[in-house]
Order: structure tokens, then sequence, then C-alpha cells
């Protein structure tokens, strides 16, 4: 099993960024970030896969993953109707904000804990999960004082399991994780138009034979084959905002519509009107 260090867009406007949900259950998405995670999904039965933990959860599940602490995306192999939502949180803004304010200190040591990964229950889950559905339908001030409020409910909750005996320790050092950053922020930077697997590999100072090695190794995954998920995912938010599958297609970097259709069946089990048809189905419906 390889694993991926994800790269988290910041949003300029927010100190958290706010995933309602988000699909991934057609991907084995095995990866870390350094952002703390909180997901909650519901209507699913699934698998926990944090860190060394592997579980079953039932119907619904809510867990804070501490930062760089490899995971599995919640969702993968789900084939139910069923809600998600995701939160994640700065290392920054744990630092510079909540270390620094006595009154967040029940806080400080949530986060301290969330490095061996925590799943709540009984009602903590309930009503953090009520509260996640609705968050990102606020305005920036008040989803600020919804996700503090959120974080202090979790502080104080005694309904919760901790998923390793002491603090996650990720196996990547410091080095391996800022050469992948530095590729995911090339790729989320320039997907819209051609990328070449040379200029992504001096990024690296590699040639290309030596970088594809690496990267295979590291990933799992080839740079092409990474690049084109990546440029699938994006596809999907623009299919789903109203583009149509043409505009949407060059708007990602493919430069061929017959190729993109390849590799969105590909990557998503399904050409790209079935799955813009399907998910428009599902939310009139819901």
């Amino acid at each position: 099993m390889r694993i991926q260090l994800e790269h988290i867009a910041p949003d300029a406007k927010s100190s958290f960024r706010i995933l309602h949900n988000p699909r991934l259950n057609d991907l084995f998405y095995w990866h870390f970030h350094p952002e703390y995670e909180l997901v909650y999904i519901e209507g699913a039965d699934g698998t926990r896969h944090v860190g060394d933990h592997i579980s079953p959860y039932r119907d619904s599940d809510l867990v804070l993953i501490g930062s760089n602490i490899p995971h599995l995306n919640f969702d993968y192999g789900i084939d139910t109707d069923y809600n998600k939502e995701v939160l994640h949180l700065s290392q920054n803004f744990k630092t510079t904000v909540v270390h620094h304010i006595p009154e967040l200190h029940q806080i400080q040591k949530l986060f301290g804990r969330s490095q061996q990964g925590i799943a709540f229950t009984g009602h903590t889950k309930k009503e953090v999960g009520k509260r996640l559905k609705q968050l990102h339908l606020y305005d920036s001030f008040p989803q600020f004082l919804e996700v503090m409020h959120i974080f202090q409910i979790l502080a104080e909750s005694q309904e919760f399991e901790l998923l390793h005996d002491e603090a996650y320790i990720n196996r990547y050092n410091e080095k391996q994780q800022q050469r992948l950053r530095k590729v995911y922020s090339f790729v989320d930077k320039n997907y819209r138009k051609k990328i070449g697997v040379s200029e992504v590999a001096s990024l690296c100072h590699m040639d290309k034979s030596a970088f594809c090695r690496y990267f295979k190794k590291a990933t799992g995954n080839t740079f092409i084959a990474f690049l084109n998920q990546y440029r699938i995912s994006q596809a999907k938010r623009l299919l789903l905002s109203g583009m149509n599958i043409s505009e949407a297609c060059y708007s990602c970097g493919f430069e061929s519509l017959s190729y993109f259709n390849r590799t969105f069946k590909k990557v998503a089990g399904e050409n790209p009107s079935r799955f813009k048809k399907t998910m428009f189905n599902n939310n009139e419906s819901g």
C-alpha cells in the first residue's frame, strides 16, 4: 500500500476548509496532510482506517485525525446514498491562535490527543454531525464561531475512543513531504495546461527516469496516472457546476475529447455524461 501527501489549497477567506458532500467512493485514497481533519459520514457502513488502526463503522462515523496521520477516505467502496462532511484546520491556526488563548486550553489538549486519532460516539457524534452538515451555509464570521463551538463540544466530550495507544508517528521525513508537496502544488496551479514529466522532474532536481521511479515508489501511482486523476476530480466539479462536457475537458488540461472520455471512464467508472446525469438525478431526488 502506498501513501500520498495531499495538497490542500487554502481558502483565502477562511481559517478553515470545508468540503460539503465530497465523493471519493470510487477511489482508494490512502493519503496524509499537515492539516487536522474532522470527518463525518452518515448513511453508510464502511471501514475506518487511520494510521495503523482498522475497524468497521456502522451507519455513521465522526473522527478527528491529527496532523500528517495517513488515512483512507471513509467513503471508499460505499455504494449506498450517504452524506459526508470534511473540515480541515491548518497547523498554523493551532499554533498561532489556539495555543495562545487561555480560554481555548481544552481545544489545545484535544488537538494533542488527535495525534492518536479520535472516534466520537453517542450524543457527541449526533450533535456535531448535525452542526457539520449546516456549516457550509454560514457566512465567514458565524462559520468561524460555529467551528470553535464544534471543537469545544469535542474537547469537553467523554464519548470517544482513541485509535492508537500513543501519538502516531508518520514515517515520511520532512524532505520527502516537501518534495511531494512541491509536485502536488505545481499540479494544482498548472493542471489546466500541458504538463511535461521532465518539467515536473526538474522541480525535484531529478532527470525524467529517476523522477518516474521515485514518484511511483512514493505514491504507488505513475505521475501521468496521478495527473489524470487530479484533472478528472476537477472535471467532476466543473460538470456539477453546470459546465458542459467539452468545456470541462479543455478547462482541465485535456487536449482531446476522446481521450478525456476514456480517462474519465477509467478513473470514475462511468463516462462524463452518465456521471453528470446520475449526480443531478440524485440531487433532485434528495
